[in-house]
């Protein structure tokens, strides 16, 4: 799927002021990665990346100041027909030449401007990109937060997902997406999951039908967003499945190109889900705080095997 970001989108989002270059605003934005023109404009344009958002900072608009304008023309006109460029976004809200906007003008490519510094503009611009153009998948399952620690349950349709939601909000926890969750690779370890715009808030619980979590519970009940930090598969019990009983052995499970951890969880009446994944949450955190109980137990019983042998 071919993702994207228009230039439009851009000046709405950063409130950004269009110098010209009105027909170019649906020029699309293919990458988080942003490039400041420096050696462009000063003639090197080998391994020019046309395809990011060009920003012209203070240094860039004191080299061009140094020009006159027609070296200013010719130089802006070769970096604007190196390729697609998608825009340039000048910031601190620095005067403009008219030369530039003129070469700007005739290259048909949006001269923006931000009153925001260079470094505050490209940080937000970077994050706001990397969300956007992320690998994206949708998986059925429901994302909780449960003590800071991003939960993805997944099972079975009916095996109780919901309801299990519905019991960890009641005990002060949030809520991020319930039946389907938008799951993008925002850094190289990092997945955040989202409620598809048409489910936010919602929670679907059978016999009572559609719920506004929001609504029900307040707006400290539900989150937008969550950074995924592992998941849990509940799966109806088996009694000839021999299931996890010390925690040694971790099982991992790839989304995108990221392993979580995963536990599964049997279902089975009387067990109390909602409990299971607070403990799971809280173990969760002291594992990455450096401890871990099954691991503490074994090397115990290690010394305590040794001991006996002598």
């Amino acid at each position: 799927m071919d993702k994207y970001v228009t230039v439009a989108e851009l000046i709405e989002e950063f409130s950004l002021e269009l110098i010209s270059g009105e027909t170019g605003l649906q020029r699309r934005v293919r990458t988080p990665e942003i490039n400041r023109p420096g050696l462009a404009l000063a003639g090197f344009l080998m391994h020019f990346p046309v395809e990011r958002v060009q920003v012209l900072g203070r240094t860039e608009m004191a080299f061009l100041s140094s020009m006159s304008d027609e070296e200013v023309t010719r130089r802006v006109t070769d970096l604007c027909l190196a390729g697609p460029v998608p825009c340039l976004v000048v910031t601190r809200d620095l005067e403009l030449r008219p030369a530039l906007r003129s070469a700007m003008q005739q290259a048909v490519v949006p001269l923006l401007r931000t009153t925001s510094s260079t470094p505050k503009f490209v940080g937000q611009l970077t994050t706001f990109l990397d969300l956007r153009l992320a690998p994206e998948i949708l998986v059925h399952g429901v994302l909780v937060d449960v003590y800071g620690i991003g939960i993805l349950m997944t099972g079975a349709s009916g095996i109780g997902k919901s309801e299990t939601a519905l019991e960890l909000l009641k005990r002060g926890h949030r809520m991020v997406a319930d039946d389907a969750v938008e799951i993008r690779q925002i850094s190289d370890d990092t997945l955040v999951g989202t409620a598809p715009p048409l489910l936010q808030h919602l929670l679907e619980i059978r016999g009572l039908g559609v719920l506004n979590a929001m609504t029900l519970f307040g707006a400290g009940a539900i989150r937008t967003h969550k950074r995924i930090e592992m998941i849990i598969e509940l799966e109806a019990w088996q009694d000839d499945r021999s299931y996890d009983r010390l925690g040694l052995d971790e099982e991992k499970r790839r989304i995108h190109d990221i392993e979580l951890t995963c536990l599964t969880v049997p279902v089975r009446p009387g067990r109390n889900l909602a409990i299971i994944i607070e403990v799971a949450a809280m173990n969760q955190r002291l594992k990455r705080m450096g401890y871990n109980a099954a691991r503490e137990l074994s090397e115990k019983l290690m010394s305590s095997m040794e001991e006996q042998e002598y």
